[in-house]
């Protein structure tokens, strides 16, 4: 699955950050009217978000009047104008006026759909909101990006998005992604300072950072100088684009629409050729218009209704259970999914830790340094973010906790996969202090003072808690009589180990019974994890994924194979410790080339991974980038609704296939044999306003489809678009349905032309509506899941407009119908329930002979 591409665009001539990059703070407090301790007043940001207007830029929704008009821009609908204009040349005015309506009941239907649809994208996103923290009346509080004004003191930390043009007035190693700007994929380091004079160029405002770039390192303070369309972001947003993605439902969707035309087209030629040989070209206007008309009649127009209604209804059933899907046809391709990437913590347990363990210095000295060394700039009465510092602070007694606020944190090295640790230099009272936690083998490397035989006890400790699915954090300590630098804080050196707290974790309810329902639809569940082997295998043993502990790699044993062994691996192994946001991209990589994979992110580094999945997923409290690059959005982490969600893709991939083999077998058995037909008697079999009426009266039950029951079988494995096959069934049971309309052919044409137009209508219709039964389901028609009440009465309803139109005044003068003799009717019913019968056996023979041998062929696994 290819990204989004931006094109890269020159921001337009907005100067309103350029005052602000050579002003002091003193003099950017006073020019925007704002404290950078206390930061603005509620009141005061109240007011100010009615003068400058919400901080959004909102982009150009589609109204119903252009989803109106793009429902005229079909090929069909250009077809059946060009129908209505020849009828109306030819002087059959109701002819023409009837087209019409066909088309414009047509229309209606699409944009019906399609304004709902629409309607059901606009509440979903009332889900996705960005959040962003500022300093207000001296509390840092977590609001709305929509409530964000100039003046507003914002904190911004790795992962984040800027929601508006920021001038800088505190960094912390702190670097940022423009590319969506500037179009440079080179990270810029950002700084605090004024420049020598003021600067309107993009490249050298170092001190701003723009709306909607991405914060990739440490952290920054800064006050908002623009915000809305006022930003750079908001400047150019009419003129950034982004290319839309092709997604393999689409990409199926496409090469059947373009098979079906190429056959309609060849089709058509040739009897339009043949009927000027055989007939003289004699009233070739009229059998024009018949060609027309036979053409819209094979052409399943209604295949974007129902698939736009089937995902729509899918996006509103997972919406119920907090997932929220970003584009709809991501809901098709989740059913696709093959394997599936997690990572543990939060999907497969709860990510509400616990103490269970201090191993080191006494517990309330091992449990403050761990506080103090969390990287939050200010601690207050309110629990920090982390859940790692959520379970220490409550680890700690009140007076633990007072002594850990007497500490002020000056200088943070965020956590980072790579460094797989948190450092912070912290004073109080003149003493300084570095205090670094992380992963115990990584914080030990950074310790003296250590034997051998008691760095062999702590390892044999770690490996024994983490095969009881512990989380373990270290923490280690220097003291410093000055301001430590830069240095002091990267390298680390003589840090003093002050102990390892040890986390409990607990499984989610739903973890284990989701990993076997995930087994059940044939979805591989992995688990990509940056903790140790032994807790990630502990934990994927308690949860079914697993048979022993032991059965982890670690990503640098993976990839240390030859590269023939690292893709056979990748599609065996299950778990996988240890792993970098690089390895999650590369694992990803070699799945590719044999599966069809999801991936659930949330991190800053998630997002490469994030990009080149097929399937991309995130939590609704993700890094801003990770959310960006997602297709879906889950508002309650749990992989019990992932796999919900792969359910309702594959009930959207059944029902859009149950429509195309319906449409496809009923339109290809009419199509040959109406036009076969046409060439043996000396005027047309099927009237073109009776053709287009079949096509109508049709539609409106195959079009329910959509909201169908699906056999569990039908659940069982991924599904791809293979049109050779879907054609395959298409024709085989086509063939069987034009053996049975020239029963109607036989029987009729020797009465009379409208006997055989009026009957074979009939016929044709009734025909299409039993299929409809015999199509949906694999099994035997009468052991299929009862179909819904509006498949039930739909067909109903257009089976009694069928019987009931040739017999009323309407039908026979405007659709020029003759009344149908009661014996008909018992001619009718027979051969309908004939053909209903050898279709149910030529469809099991065809699944137990045809599509037995290969287990599955037309509804094959994605190959890619």
């Amino acid at each position: 699955m290819t990204a989004p591409t931006r094109i890269k665009t020159q921001p337009p001539d907005n100067n309103i950050f350029s005052p602000f990059t050579a002003l002091s703070v003193r003099d950017l407090s006073s020019r925007l009217q704002t404290s950078i301790e206390s930061g603005l007043s509620a009141k005061e940001a109240v007011d100010r978000l009615v003068k400058f207007g919400p901080n959004e830029v909102k982009a150009k929704e589609e109204t119903a009047a252009q989803i109106l008009v793009r429902q005229w821009r079909s090929p069909f609908i250009a077809l059946l104008v060009g129908a209505a204009v020849v009828s109306l040349a030819l002087g059959e005015r109701i002819d023409a006026a009837f087209i019409v309506l066909f088309v414009i009941i047509n229309t209606l239907l699409g944009f019906y759909q399609e304004y709902r649809s629409a309607q059901a994208l606009r509440l979903l996103k009332q889900y996705l909101k960005t959040n962003v923290t500022v300093r207000r009346d001296r509390t840092e509080q977590l609001i709305d990006s929509r409530q964000v004004v100039p003046g507003d003191m914002i904190m911004l930390k790795a992962g984040d998005t800027a929601p508006a043009d920021v001038r800088l007035v505190e960094v912390d190693d702190l670097t940022v992604d423009e590319s969506t700007l500037t179009g440079e994929s080179v990270p810029i380091t950002k700084q605090s300072g004024p420049l020598d004079h003021p600067t309107s160029d993009l490249f050298q405002a170092i001190n701003i950072v723009f709306s909607g770039s991405t914060m990739i390192k440490g952290q920054g303070q800064g006050v908002v100088v623009a915000t809305g369309r006022q930003s750079i972001f908001g400047s150019i947003s009419s003129l950034a684009t982004e290319t839309e993605r092709v997604t393999d439902f689409q990409q199926g969707i496409n090469g059947f629409s373009r098979f079906i035309l190429r056959m309609v087209a060849v089709t058509l030629g040739l009897i339009i050729i043949a009927n000027t040989f055989l007939k003289g070209g004699a009233g070739i206007g009229e059998f024009l218009v018949f060609a027309i008309a036979l053409a819209v009649s094979v052409i399943p127009e209604a295949l974007p209704v129902v698939t736009t209604l089937a995902m729509s209804r899918g996006a509103l059933h997972l919406a119920r259970r907090k997932v929220v899907v970003k584009r709809l046809s991501a809901i098709e391709d989740l059913g696709s999914i093959e394997v599936l990437c997690t990572d543990k913590t939060g999907t497969i347990t709860e990510n509400n830790l616990t103490v269970s363990e201090v191993r080191g210095r006494p517990r309330n000295e091992c449990l403050q340094a761990a506080a103090v060394g969390s990287s939050a700039v200010e601690r207050t009465t309110d629990l920090p973010n982390s859940s790692f510092d959520v379970a220490v602070w409550q680890a700690l007694d009140a007076t633990g906790q007072a002594e850990v606020n007497a500490w002020a944190v000056k200088h943070v090295l965020p956590f980072d996969p790579f460094r797989r640790r948190t450092t912070v230099a912290v004073t109080r009272g003149g003493q300084w202090r570095i205090i670094s936690r992380g992963a115990p083998e990584v914080i030990l490397e950074h310790c003296t003072g250590l034997t051998w035989p008691a760095r062999q006890e702590w390892l044999s400790w770690i490996e024994a808690v983490g095969r009881q699915g512990r989380r373990i954090m270290a923490v280690a300590e220097r003291f410093f009589s000055t301001n430590p630098g830069p240095s002091d804080l990267e390298d680390e050196h003589g840090l003093s180990l002050v102990g390892m707290i040890a986390f409990h974790d607990p499984l989610k309810p739903t973890a284990a019974s989701a990993v076997e329902r995930a087994k059940s639809l044939g979805v591989q569940v992995k688990i990509l994890t940056g903790d140790s082997p032994e807790v990630a295998g502990a934990v994927a043993h308690q949860v079914g994924l697993i048979a022993a502990p032991s059965r982890v790699m670690t990503g640098q044993q993976l990839f240390a194979l030859p590269p023939p062994e690292q893709t056979a691996t990748v599609l065996r192994q299950p778990v996988f410790a240890r792993v970098t946001p690089e390895d999650k991209l590369r694992i990803i990589g070699l799945l590719q080339k044999q599966t069809h994979v999801g991936f659930l992110g949330e991190g800053v580094n998630d997002a490469p991974a994030l990009k080149v999945a097929n399937v991309s997923m995130v939590v609704a409290g993700a890094a801003d980038i990770a959310r960006a690059s997602a297709d879906i959005v889950l508002l309650q982490r749990h992989l019990q609704v992932i796999i919900t969600g792969i359910e309702e893709g594959r009930q959207v991939f059944a029902n859009t296939i149950k429509y195309i083999k319906a449409t496809l077998l009923s339109n290809f058995g009419n199509f040959y044999s109406v036009a076969i037909a046409s060439l043996l008697i000396p005027y047309l079999p099927m009237l073109p306003i009776q053709i287009l009426l079949v096509n109508l009266l049709s539609d409106f039950p195959m079009i329910s489809i959509a909201a169908d029951a699906v056999d569990p079988s039908e659940l069982r494995r991924p599904k791809s678009y293979q049109i050779r096959e879907v054609a395959l069934l298409a024709t085989i049971l086509g063939l069987v349905s034009t053996v049975f309309d020239f029963v109607f052919f036989g029987l009729f044409s020797r009465i009379s032309p409208a006997a055989l137009q009026t009957n074979w209508f009939i016929g044709s219709i009734l025909t299409e509506l039993v299929v409809i039964y015999s199509i949906r389901t694999r099994l035997p028609f009468f052991r299929a899941k009862r179909p819904p009440a509006l498949i039930l009465w739909l067909t109903i309803a257009a089976a009694v407009v069928t019987i009931a139109l040739p017999l009323t005044k309407l039908g026979q003068t405007v659709f020029r119908f003759s009344r149908p003799e009661p014996i008909y009717f018992l001619w009718i019913a027979i051969i309908v329930v004939g053909y209903f019968y050898v279709t149910e056996v030529v469809k099991h023979f065809y699944y137990r002979y045809v599509v037995g041998r290969s287990r599955h062929p037309e509804l094959a696994w994605a190959r890619r």
